[in-house]
């Protein structure tokens, strides 16, 4: 069992509101973290799967059942396949009004769980839990992240064959099974297709009506496709900073697969001689770097890349909760160096504190302002 950063923050979030949302993909862990939780904030609770039609059942007069548990944490998992359950849950909270009435879990984004955020507006905090963090499996099995991804089952599975066949098996099911459970309909070979694609442009800009192309569909369809993907939380788009009004700013964002595991199982990538050999060995690097970094930063922080026409560019560029910015380069080299588009867009920007990240081991300055940092001291970039 590893033990999820995302705890601590959960039980406290059920101690002051009256409904908690743990969203993410599937597979992730959320219904352990539930279970996990409900030891620790409360004695009584009742739990619900969603996906078991024993529990549906139960549910067939919703208010009648979850009326009798007013003293309870009701735990609701898949919570996606009854968002006719969001209205009642507000009702019932606002007539008792008490912190951890009701734990939702779902696969989905709030925006694609209908009635969600209008419904439970000022009632409800959501939080996401990913696949594992380098904090959480430890510094020291970080080249193993990397490869197998962050999915339990994958990441902890006996050897790299064994891992990548599980996520071969997870990406059919998420196509073939959880797609069409959150009522999305759309030609599992073709989304196949477009994820695969996606795969050899991650990191990349994003071009709609090349990629349309190549599958013979429409921008507006491709588009579609990537807004799925991005709500069942398998694709980042990672959006320009584009307030510089005086610069030529590149005004189309870039794709990144979310999973370093799931990227390399569309790529076919077995092994991490076989990944470091890979042309996409870089861009899955810098992929997995942002995914590490903004999985550990504050949610009120902002993320974006920075990019112009005259090749100013920086791979991250967060805004802490003051709007200071923070320049992330990102580079797969022992001995990182940086572009003169670098420093040229950090002053644009009047960043005043740089780090470039790199798979070496120390730590240490590459000017006043910009410090080599490994993997392993991540957190550095947050202080």
């Amino acid at each position: 069992m590893i033990k999820r950063a995302l705890q601590a923050g959960l039980e406290a979030s059920l101690r002051k509101y009256p409904v908690v949302g743990i969203v993410g993909p599937r597979q992730t862990g959320k219904t352990t973290l539930a279970k996990l939780v409900r030891q620790t904030v409360t004695s009584k609770s009742v739990y619900l799967d969603l996906e078991l039609p024993s529990d549906l059942n139960k549910l067939q007069s919703p208010e009648l059942y979850l009326r009798q548990f007013s003293d309870r944490l009701v735990i609701i998992d898949e919570i996606q396949r009854m968002p006719e359950l969001f209205p009642l849950m507000r009702a019932l909270v606002d007539q008792k009004r008490s912190g951890g009435r009701f734990l939702i879990l779902g696969s989905a984004s709030p925006e694609m769980i209908k009635h969600a955020s209008e419904s439970l507006a000022g009632r409800i905090v959501y939080h996401e839990l990913s696949p594992l963090m380098l904090g959480e499996t430890g510094k020291k099995r970080a080249e193993r992240l990397w490869l197998r991804g962050g999915y339990p089952s994958s990441f902890l599975d006996g050897s790299d064959k064994e891992s990548l066949a599980w996520r071969e098996a997870f990406i059919r099911t998420y196509l073939e099974m959880d797609l069409p459970q959150l009522g999305i309909r759309v030609p599992a070979p073709q989304i196949r297709r477009f994820w695969t694609m996606l795969a050899h442009v991650h990191g990349q800009l994003w071009n709609a009506s090349r990629i349309a192309g190549s599958l013979g569909i429409t921008a507006p369809t491709v588009k579609h496709y990537l807004d799925i993907l991005e709500e069942t939380f398998v694709v980042r788009v990672l959006a320009p900073w584009h307030m510089n009004a005086k610069k030529r700013l590149v005004k189309s964002p870039k794709v990144f697969i979310r999973d370093a595991g799931l990227l390399h199982a569309l790529l076919r990538i077995q092994t991490v001689e076989d990944l470091r050999s890979h042309p996409t060995a870089g861009n899955s690097w810098e992929g997995f770097v942002i995914e590490q970094i903004l999985g550990m930063a504050p949610r009120e922080w902002q993320a974006h890349y920075y990019r112009t026409s005259a090749g100013a560019e920086i791979d991250l560029l967060l805004h802490d909760h003051r709007g200071k910015p923070i320049a992330v380069q990102i580079k797969l080299s022992a001995t990182p160096q940086v572009a003169k588009g670098f420093w040229t867009a950090m002053g644009d920007l009047d960043c005043k504190k740089g780090f470039v990240v790199y798979p070496g081991k120390e730590r240490y300055p590459l000017a006043e302002n910009v410090m080599v940092l490994p993997l392993t001291d991540l957190d550095k970039i947050l202080e």
